[in-house]
């Protein structure tokens, strides 16, 4: 231990000791952006566009007037356009916040996934951000994408419901779309679950997972432990189908021949067997008339 003390000292020889080398200071906190931090405007104006379907069109006209009350407090500019079909987000000369063209822009395109207004809102908070995750190209079959995605949801919503709890996300299934609203952790442990349930992976082993670790955060003793010894550990149970198996079963029962099989016949070998080959030309018109003569009076017999 005394070599590898040196060793430190010896690289960070003539360092001094700064204000915020502190363990109370907590570095990951993302601290508020006031005017302050940005006192002139910006010399470009930013905006984003996004449609919206028809159906969501009524929806969004009446709680135009609460959106646009929203934004203007982060002095960000919103129209609708209902005959387009489209909303758009600007940045003003009072904006002061260079992400939150960025963060109108999420909520105004969960908005469009119908996603409510009063969860969409919540993404222009600091810790606050949002995914949308495509369901659509994981399964080809319409029926078994229709079940996984049910599987998502689970009975009377259970499935959905525990796993807003476990990750203290709200999470919206629409269509061909998952909208999640959270924090950017609890984001990528939703994604994941997402796409394994759309993979045949059923999410109630992720949420036992998830249970369990909540367990292990809460006891101080295992916080430097590798948790891998307590967390379920699931095999993978690979149920073969009759027919399936059949055919293995077949192929195993096989006995397979050191050497090539045999070269099959030509048409000229089986000629020369028969004695054909070597007929005339008249005389093989003759055969062929005899034989179509035999196969029509056998149809009519």
């Amino acid at each position: 231990m005394s070599n590898v003390d040196g060793e430190k000292k010896k690289k960070k020889k003539y360092r001094k000791d700064k204000p915020w080398d502190n363990e109370n200071i907590d570095h990951w906190k993302i601290e508020k952006f006031t005017r302050e931090d940005n006192k002139h405007h910006f010399l470009e104006e930013s905006s984003f566009k996004v449609l919206f379907p028809k159906y969501r069109e009524k929806y969004l006209q009446q709680f135009s007037t609460d959106i646009k009350n929203v934004l203007n407090k982060h002095y960000v500019k919103f129209e609708i356009n209902l005959i387009e079909g489209y909303m758009c987000v600007k940045t003003t000369k009072k904006t002061f916040d260079p992400y939150i063209i960025i963060k109108a822009r999420d909520m105004i395109s969960l908005l469009s996934r119908s996603v409510p207004f009063n969860h969409a809102k919540r993404v222009l908070e600091d810790e606050v951000f949002s995914d949308i995750i495509k369901i659509s190209g994981f399964v080809r079959n319409k029926n078994k994408f229709i079940k996984r995605r049910q599987r998502l949801l689970g009975s009377n919503a259970t499935t959905l419901k525990a796993l807003e709890i476990l990750t203290n996300c709200y999470i919206c299934v629409h269509g061909k779309t998952v909208s999640v609203i959270g924090h950017f952790k609890s984001l990528k442990i939703v994604r994941r679950i997402i796409i394994d349930c759309m993979k045949n992976i059923h999410p109630v082993y992720h949420i036992k997972e998830l249970i369990a670790k909540r367990e292990l955060e809460k006891n101080e003793n295992f916080k430097n432990e590798n948790w891998e010894k307590y967390l379920p550990n699931f095999k993978k149970r690979n149920v073969q189908r009759r027919k399936i198996k059949e055919k293995l079963d077949k192929k195993k029962n096989k006995k397979k021949s050191v050497f090539p099989p045999d070269q099959l016949p030509r048409k000229i070998d089986i000629q020369m067997e028969t004695g054909e080959y070597f007929l005339n030309n008249e005389k093989q018109k003759k055969k062929k008339k005899t034989e179509k003569n035999d196969d029509s009076l056998d149809s009519k017999m």
